[in-house]
């Protein structure tokens, strides 16, 4: 069914044209304001460009011609420059009966030209993941579902930062104080037993700055003269030279850090479609490099190191390689960036999901990329997002101060086992069905709360507020899907095309809301931003539940009303659904 936007489109184009002789590109509509009637308003003052005259008259005009010529239009006022039109009630029960029609309501068909990549996650192997690589997940894996219902061919990748100086940190440490430990050894899950190793190098190490500082040497002195430092680099030097016993320890410690990493992922809800490593690409990196210098592009100083000078672009000299010849950061990414074209040449776009920390490196990636040529370069994007603190103050990972992904979720479970034991409704239920509906609620209440923010704003993350079940909260939508599956079960819904002649306000303004939802879907993959479509679905939750307290769904003498009722109450539970299924939240039947 078309908008009611579209069709006032075409019925006001002739129009125009015969009364002012002129023609008008693309007409502005909003909804209308609830402190004044109507459905629908036209911005008259965006017309001004095309016509001459005065906005409240020319809103009249028009207002005067749609309420004689357009049955859909029933009346009509006008506020300043905004013409507020009224719409029949008999349109917006055709527009129920429309997306209920319509599978997969809101998705469009996937174009398979049309390729995204979207890069999440990426962690490092030396550490497990925390609270701020759970923004991440979910705002990647987020973005690439709404992407997907967009009608994009999308590919969920990450690039492991599986080398470099901090790997070795956590590498140095097990093999000087480790003992021989291993997961099994430990019973602990491989990424958390590297992760304790890496906390630990950054402790001797500090105590190694300390007894240098006390000798006489200045603090930068000290930090580059440390013997653990000075090893660490020597072991990264070894492992890009292939030094086989650096190798295999690598190889060993990684190998426990990824089965570590699958089982976070599994119990977060995201996956991945492809996996990139930084010790593969930045070899790739290392080539474009030498390319960059043949063509002028980059430039060596005298101590061998590679650098780009980008003064010109508003920013500063970049380094590429070290003078040592090992590689950096931007190294590997640009192999990657590389790589990933070569494997997906039909892309139209690349998505990087990384913290707003990283501003500044991924314009520098971007542009060095543009001047090597890449035209795909265009199309790269970098979703920068805030940092997550707690309200105990910033984490940091080399002094052990982080929140694990892990026990975060399962905090998140346990909050929610006790509210959900308070409201005490769940007789009948076994065990393991709780223990599931506490994990479905505990991590819907995570990802809404993160989700729910702008990705540019930072979030001051409180579990206990999070598993609110009233609210802006995931266990308040979460209820209300399942208080719509319980009149469901009393009163099961028929698909039966409806020819009610009048609503009531709030059932007009549920259909409203659920025309929307298709428009939500775009505008969230345009902005990459999850945020917009979970608000939508908040909205939403609040209009039905305004509906639900105010009238009566079932037992009425009108059995056609009452269809039509159950049927509206189908919809809303259909798009909460499909909605949190694309922000990776899932809705229970019960609660």
């Amino acid at each position: 069914m078309e908008s009611i936007a579209h069709q006032l489109s075409e019925k006001l184009k002739p129009f125009i044209e015969q009364t002012f002789s002129s023609s008008i590109p693309q007409f502005e509509f909003q909804a209308t304001r609830k402190e004044f009637d109507g459905d629908i308003t036209l911005v008259v003052f965006s017309l001004l460009r095309y016509l001459k005259g005065n906005p409240v008259q020319i809103a009249t005009q028009i207002g005067d011609y749609l309420k004689e010529n357009f049955e859909l239009v029933t009346n009509y006022n006008v506020v300043k420059g905004f013409l507020n039109l009224s719409i029949q009630d008999s349109y917006y029960v055709h527009s129920l009966n429309a997306i209920t029609a319509t599978a997969n309501y809101g998705h469009q068909p996937t174009d398979p030209a049309s390729v995204y990549l979207v890069e999440y996650s990426s962690p490092n192997t030396n550490k497990p993941l925390h609270l701020g690589h759970i923004r991440n997940n979910l705002l990647g894996y987020a973005i690439a579902k709404i992407l997907e219902a967009s009608g994009k061919k999308v590919i969920k990748t990450q690039i492991i930062n599986d080398r470099g100086i901090h790997i070795c940190k956590s590498m140095l440490a097990w093999k000087k104080f480790g003992s021989g430990e291993t997961p099994e050894s430990t019973g602990l899950k491989g990424d958390k037993l590297v992760g304790n190793y890496y906390v630990r190098f950054d402790k001797e190490y500090k105590k190694e700055i300390q007894q240098l500082i006390a000798a006489g040497q200045t603090e930068d002195e000290a930090k580059v003269n440390a013997p653990l430092f000075v090893e660490a680099q020597k072991m990264l030097r070894d492992w890009e030279a292939g030094d086989h016993e650096v190798v295999v320890l690598w190889e060993k410690m990684n190998s426990w850090v990824y089965k570590g990493f699958e089982t976070t992922y599994h119990n977060l809800g995201v996956e991945f479609d492809s996996y990139y490593y930084e010790s593969q690409t930045y070899l790739l990196g290392k080539e474009l490099i030498e390319k960059g210098l043949q063509e002028a592009v980059f430039y060596r100083k005298e101590d061998g190191s590679v650098w780009v000078d980008l003064t010109d672009e508003g920013l500063d000299e970049k380094l590429l390689l070290r003078s040592d010849g090992t590689a950096v950061y931007m190294t590997q990414d640009l192999g990657t960036a590389l790589q990933r074209y070569k494997d997906n040449p039909t892309m139209g776009g690349m998505v990087y999901t990384v913290g707003n920390e990283q501003d500044y490196h991924f314009k520098v990636l971007f542009l060095i990329l543009k001047k090597l040529g890449f035209t795909w370069a265009e199309s790269l994007y970098h979703l920068s997002y805030g940092m997550v603190d707690l309200p105990e103050g910033k984490m940091k990972s080399r002094e052990g101060t982080v929140v694990d992904a892990d026990d975060l979720m399962e905090e998140m479970t346990a909050t929610a086992a006790a509210l959900s034991e308070e409201l005490g409704k769940l007789e009948g239920m076994s065990s393991e069905e709780k223990q599931l509906l506490y994990k479905t609620i505990g991590l819907g209440a995570l990802k809404y709360f993160i989700l729910k923010v702008d990705p540019k704003k930072s979030i001051l993350f409180d579990p206990k507020t999070s598993v609110d079940f009233a609210g802006n909260t995931g266990p308040f939508i979460q209820y209300t899907y399942a208080r719509i599956q319980s009149i469901l079960r009393s009163a099961p819904f028929i698909s039966v095309k409806h020819t009610l002649e009048s609503l009531n306000d709030k059932e007009k303004e549920i259909i409203k809301q659920l025309a929307l939802y298709p428009e939500m879907i775009q505008q969230a993959a345009t902005q990459f931003s999850p945020a917009l479509l979970a608000n939508y679905i908040y909205d939403l939750v609040k209009l039905f539940n305004s509906f639900y307290q105010n009238t009566p769904i079932l037992g009425g003498n009108d059995a056609a009303l009452e269809a039509f009722r159950i049927n509206l109450c189908h919809e809303v539970g259909r798009v909460i659904a499909s909605g949190t299924a694309l922000l990776g939240i899932q809705v229970p039947k019960r609660m």
